[in-house]
């Protein structure tokens, strides 16, 4: 009688015990105040602490994977990772590849920054990163788009002359603008995308838990908390 009882107790034990389903998020690194590596070499910013927030709530282990910008998505759908969140807006032409979660950043302004007040931003040289919206958007207009790999590429092409001025997300550009005395925003902000989100593999269930938790921390203001810590009480929220 005693070992059928320590048996089912052992049942017991076992069925309550759940493993945490292994998730691996995958980022740039490279895209303050978003993602970055910090000094001591590890994936810090507003995305980390979101992604750690959102896996915590939703119970789920996840490891951090940096990948290049220019093949972000083609390197989630063949499962080297399994999401991306890195400061990726929503766009038609990309939920054509994969899937995204509700936004958990609103949409959100793109600016120009360029030397001077008086950059060509319709017919002059605009940097910008490959396969961005704003890439995206510089190509339509009667500019001449020049893409790098990088955001830092892009701020750089502009202090070293290749560029007349960059376009890119307003996070990124007015914090470097604020600190760098040469530079400054110029133009008139443009709106572009859904606001930022996850990407995941097409189907992929995951996509569930993870709106749930942003749904609940949109609801107790957690998140609008983390976009103003990381962004400034001046940014958009929910």
């Amino acid at each position: 009688m005693k070992t059928i009882l320590l048996g089912a107790a052992a049942l017991a034990l076992t069925a309550t015990i759940t493993i945490a389903q292994d998730v691996r998020m995958g980022t740039e690194g490279a895209y303050p105040p978003y993602n970055f590596i910090n000094d001591n070499g590890e994936v810090d910013g507003f995305e980390r602490e979101l992604g750690d927030e959102l896996c915590a709530r939703a119970s789920l282990n996840c490891t951090w994977v940096t990948n290049e910008w220019d093949s972000i998505i083609p390197n989630l759908t063949s499962g080297n990772y399994d999401t991306i969140i890195a400061g990726m807006s929503i766009t038609d032409e990309r939920d054509e590849v994969i899937d995204f979660t509700q936004n958990y950043i609103p949409p959100a302004n793109s600016l120009y920054v360029a030397l001077s007040e008086d950059a060509d931003l319709e017919g002059g040289v605009i940097a910008a990163q490959v396969n961005t919206i704003q890439a995206g958007y510089v190509a339509e207009t009667g500019a001449m788009l020049l893409e790098f790999a990088t955001p830092d590429e892009t701020v750089a092409a502009v202090r070293n002359g290749e560029a007349d001025a960059v376009f890119a997300d307003g996070d990124f550009l007015k914090p470097i603008a604020d600190e760098d005395a040469d530079l400054s925003v110029v133009g008139a902000p443009v709106q572009l995308g859904g606001g930022v989100g996850m990407g995941l593999r097409e189907g992929d269930p995951l996509i569930e838990q993870f709106n749930a938790v942003i749904t609940e921390m949109k609801e107790d203001g957690t998140l609008n908390t983390m976009i103003k810590k990381w962004f400034g009480d001046e940014a958009v929220i929910f």
